[in-house]
């Protein structure tokens, strides 16, 4: 999603039968093994290298319910409040934002982007919804009611991750950086890299506040980062591997990207990039 397609990428993602998926997205969406087998590796690390009081947690999950979802929804960012699910999409000329019922999956409401953007991650702050794009570095910021546009901001990073924490908006770029923002001016008020213990944790995506902590989607794995907006430091890890079971996986599915916490209820919801379902889930700590 984060590098333009090269005449040669184009050429391959051709021959292997799976352009619709990757195209004008991350060309490597549909190459998770190289992040993911590291990743691991990490995490093995970070299990096996210390005493059982520094061990940073790792969690699975349990499945608590399946909603439907659109599968031509190329999902980038996730958010829920009020009873309503609220969606950005990508790609070039299919961006868009939704309302979404939850329990029918069906769109209640929608404004689609110009062809030229590339929407990214969404967060609800207060009766705004704000809506990022890739490569722009440019934001909108909506009317929650109506999806009218009230405002442009400008940012000089890629935007990829957005979510707030109450008080400031909290920005992926795709690096090892966060970026918190002044929720008016939009202004840059502070960064952290995230780190581990084997250094910075890079190509961090779609987030979410979730009690006090970041989460963070770590691009093409199936893992999420519990993050401390204080220091930067992992203090968790999530792994999501097989969330989506063979039956459901259709031969265009993309990765994992998705992360919606309601926290009236204290649910917490997962879905990919057209995926036909999303997940409503509880978190079982493993090690």
């Amino acid at each position: 999603m984060k590098h333009p397609i090269t005449f040669l990428a184009l050429f391959l993602c051709i021959f292997s039968g799976v352009f619709f998926a990757v195209s004008c997205s991350r060309p490597s969406d549909v190459n998770t093994n190289t992040i993911q087998n590291k990743l691991t590796t990490t995490l093995k690390k970070e299990s096996g290298s210390f005493s059982s009081s520094e061990i940073i947690p790792v969690y699975s999950y349990r499945i608590i319910k399946t909603y439907p979802h659109d599968s031509g929804a190329f999902t980038q960012g996730l958010a829920f409040e009020d009873g309503a699910l609220y969606e950005g999409t990508g790609r070039y000329g299919f961006s868009s934002l939704r309302k979404i019922h939850l329990e029918t999956g069906d769109i209640v409401q929608s404004r689609k982007l110009p062809s030229y953007y590339f929407g990214e991650g969404i967060t609800v702050y207060n009766d705004r919804l704000i809506q990022i794009t890739w490569k722009s570095h440019v934001g909108f910021v909506y009317d929650k009611k109506n999806f009218t546009l009230l405002q442009k901001f400008r940012y000089p990073t890629e935007g990829w991750g957005i979510t707030h924490d109450g008080k400031q908006l909290i920005m992926s770029d795709g690096t090892a950086k966060l970026y918190f923002l002044h929720p008016e001016t939009f202004q840059k008020k502070g960064v952290i890299e995230v780190h581990d213990h084997n250094g910075p944790v890079e190509n961090l995506n779609e987030l979410e506040y979730v009690r006090g902590k970041i989460y963070a989607h770590v691009w093409k794995t199936d893992t999420i980062a519990i993050i401390d907006p204080g220091t930067g430091r992992v203090t968790g890890w999530i792994h999501l591997k097989g969330i989506l079971s063979s039956k459901a996986r259709r031969k265009n599915v993309g990765v994992l990207n998705g992360i919606a916490y309601d926290e009236k209820e204290g649910r917490l919801f997962v879905t990919g990039k057209l995926w036909p379902v999303l997940f409503e889930i509880e978190l079982v700590r493993t090690e």
